[in-house]
């Protein structure tokens, strides 16, 4: 599985987490989960900001693109 990469997070004066993806919003943290964000952003920034907004892989891509449902149009 390949990296997360493209993200990037600006921390607001009122304490918002403004997360984004190749340069558009994805999400926007405020209160408690900011904080809890910024706790955790240190260690490998991008994948823990592609976990936050819910854009990362999750390892089941390759069967969902065979599953009959999403055939359709082949």
């Amino acid at each position: 599985m390949g990296q997360a990469q493209g993200f990037d997070h600006e921390v607001r004066d009122n304490g918002d987490v403004v997360i984004t993806h190749h340069g558009q919003v994805a999400t926007i943290l405020r209160g408690r989960r900011a904080a809890e964000f910024l706790e955790e952003v240190g260690a490998d920034p991008q994948l823990t900001m592609a976990r936050w907004t819910g854009n990362y892989k999750h390892g089941n891509e390759r069967t969902a693109k065979d599953h009959p449902r999403n055939r359709r149009g082949r």
